[in-house]
């Protein structure tokens, strides 16, 4: 975990297995994530895989083959919960998808908020092809993203597309120039660590609960978390700053 400012950075280092997930490398992640929740001076969090081949390839298989059977339930546990986590964090998620990412490697950037990918980046969830269906909120997260139609063609065929095809169909925020992955990576974190946090907070919580309840249940969250953000110093220093003709300088207040 590295700080940049009010940025994280989270990153995969495995890549000698292309970043797989293992208990151990789970059970690190899910402790950053812990340690984050409770830290809001972090205004946003890139994950990314360590090197150019993979962001995240899934479940480490060497791992699963020598795995007993009896085990292989709460792996998989462990790795829903990991998604979880990440969709709950309070501030803004992105996933930096500088290679491939299959499998869980695709739940874990469907679990983040925005996903910035390099051009030779891969996505798919090839878990049909292992016998096996995408576990870990795939077969949940895809289709309320891009939708049930395209979901079952990615997901029943177990295809992989490139970073150009999941921008087009919405799956991919920014496709980035070569060799610019990390650069607009951070230029969208820092675009929304320029706003007020609290809002940003805020808008994020009300985006996720509506998608996930009836209009009018949404919208009277929506109610709610305005209500929230009016007595704070940041909603009044942005009005000042308005009136000087500066920049504001929010506090999370």
């Amino acid at each position: 975990m590295r700080r940049d400012g009010d940025l994280v950075w989270v990153t995969l280092e495995r890549p000698e297995v292309m970043n797989c997930l293992s208990f151990p490398t789970l059970r690190r992640f899910r402790t950053m994530l812990e340690e984050l929740a409770s830290d809001l001076s972090v205004r946003c969090v890139l994950i990314t895989g360590r090197g150019e081949k993979a962001f995240c390839a899934g479940a480490d298989l060497k791992e699963r083959r020598t795995m007993p059977t009896e085990r292989v339930p709460e792996f998989v546990r462990n790795i829903r919960a990991l998604m979880d986590d990440v969709e709950a964090l309070p501030q803004p998620t992105i996933a930096v998808v500088g290679g491939f990412a299959f499998g869980g490697g695709t739940e874990l950037l469907l679990a983040c908020d925005l996903r910035v990918a390099a051009p030779h980046a891969q996505i798919g969830l090839t878990e049909t092809s292992l016998a096996i269906i995408p576990g870990a909120g795939g077969t949940q997260r895809l289709p309320r993203l891009v939708g049930k139609s395209r979901a079952k063609d990615l997901i029943l065929t177990g295809r992989r597309i490139t970073a150009a095809e999941a921008e087009a169909m919405g799956l991919v925020n920014r496709l980035a120039p070569e060799g610019q992955l990390e650069a607009t990576a951070l230029e969208l974190a820092e675009a929304i660590a320029a706003n007020g946090p609290v809002a940003v907070r805020a808008a994020k919580a009300a985006i996720d609960k509506g998608c996930e309840c009836p209009l009018e249940e949404g919208l009277s969250f929506e109610a709610d978390c305005y209500e929230k953000v009016l007595p704070t110093e940041d909603r009044l220093e942005a009005l000042a700053a308005f009136a000087e003709k500066r920049k504001p300088r929010f506090q999370g207040r």
